[in-house]
């Protein structure tokens, strides 16, 4: 197949990230990005880079409902200097059980995903409602779903299992993971450079945290579980969490809730919206905030950030055990890649395992190895691209 302009939709629980790629056998081209943030306010952003970095749209709309967000995004790339895209990739947290692989998108596809909302329900109602509106905007350009759960279907049952009563299981739920994306594309940098280490952990940590175990480019183990609620804990997630402390705040929801099943949505909120940095710190889930407030001597802001990092320092020590030695050691993601402090406290207690972080080396954001030379790991910021990797995702399936 010749050159095709290909657009990717990257849809968030309030925002819609897009990017515009010019695709051939053997090159990718991005064009211009952008996104439309603050969706459900009055104060929105609505931004269009070029490639060279200049701002096409900056703007500040009222965003009151995603119809109205992604028709601002529609209406801007239907028009010059844009080219018509000849197919569109969208990003899926989780379609369900059944849909483990990148594929394109039918109506009963949509169905389908919408009936396991309670997988990821903070993103499947608006990615898919963005898949609707894509199919009807774009009459007759083909859509494609690429699903953050594909990189894990690797993973062993006996990872994918919890241990709950087996009709649960055949039900569907086990262990999904998310930010696969993310995880593949940091294996097709590593493979551009012809060295994908045998033992690999991934730390993806961002407002969304979650750390993986991968043998030979293969996910062998994952932090998220059904949802991207549980594992490290995250902006506004708990991450793992006994599950006593979720019946104990159930009861007292349950008190004062008019029904069961307000009260379970009530602790729904709480798990996924109102828990993690933001509910240690009563500050902020932006970790950039919580290293300002850390400066003023914000105690609670520390707490907050000193719990991130045991939590992801005990997951990379049991994936170490899991994978029975260690490689590497990836940072990506918002906080992987930016903040300094975070992954220096991540790493400090890990020499034992071999992975030493050489200050120097650490100050620094984006693209960089900063393990000191000769160590016995090598610790490795990468910075993942989603939207290369759904773009060749969608090239691929055009072709076939």
């Amino acid at each position: 197949m010749s050159s095709v302009p290909i657009l990717v939709l990257n849809s968030g629980s309030s925002s819609i990230k897009f990017a515009l790629f010019n695709a051939d056998p053997t090159e990718r081209e991005k064009l211009f990005e952008g996104a439309v943030d603050g969706i459900g306010t009055e104060h929105g952003k609505f931004w269009i880079k070029d490639a060279a970095g200049n701002k096409l749209r900056d703007e500040a709309p009222a965003l009151p409902t995603a119809a109205v967000a992604f028709k601002l995004v529609a209406d801007a790339l239907s028009q010059p200097p844009f080219p018509y895209p000849a197919a569109i990739g969208h990003r899926m947290v989780n379609g369900g059980p059944n849909l483990t692989v990148h594929q394109r998108i039918t109506p009963a596809l949509i169905n389908e995903m919408v009936s396991f909302t309670a997988f990821a329900p903070l993103h499947t109602p608006i990615a898919t409602y963005i898949m609707r509106q894509a199919l009807e905007l774009f009459p007759g350009l083909p859509n494609f779903v690429c699903f953050d759960t594909a990189f894990h279907r690797t993973m062993p049952e006996v990872a994918k299992r919890f241990a709950i009563p087996e009709q649960y299981y055949r039900e569907g739920i086990h262990r999904f993971g998310f930010h696969g994306i993310s995880y593949e594309s940091i294996i097709d940098a590593l493979e551009q450079e012809g060295n994908v280490p045998e033992k690999l952990i991934v730390a993806h940590l961002g407002n969304g945290a979650s750390i993986t175990a991968i043998h030979h480019g293969k996910c062998i183990d994952t932090s998220m579980g059904l949802t991207p609620c549980g594992g490290v804990v995250s902006g506004t997630r708990t991450g793992d969490i006994d599950p006593s402390v979720l019946i104990y705040i159930l009861r007292s929801l349950a008190k004062t809730a008019p029904d069961t099943l307000t009260a379970a949505d009530q602790l729904e909120a709480i798990a996924n919206k109102k828990s993690g940095l933001l509910g240690v710190s009563e500050l902020t889930n932006d970790m950039r905030g919580l290293r300002d407030a850390i400066k003023t001597g914000n105690q609670q802001a520390a707490m907050a950030a000193a719990i991130f990092a045991r939590t992801a320092k005990k997951f990379i020590g049991s994936y170490i055990a899991v994978l029975g030695g260690l490689d590497a050691l990836v940072f990506t993601g918002g906080i992987g890649e930016n903040d300094i402090a975070a992954r220096s406290e991540i790493c400090a207690g890990l020499e034992i395992f071999g992975i030493k972080v050489d200050a120097t080396r650490n100050n620094v954001r984006g693209l960089a190895t900063i393990s000191p030379e000769g160590a016995p790991v090598t610790v490795r910021v990468i910075p993942p691209a989603e939207d290369l990797m759904i773009t060749n995702h969608v090239y691929r399936l055009l072709n076939s």
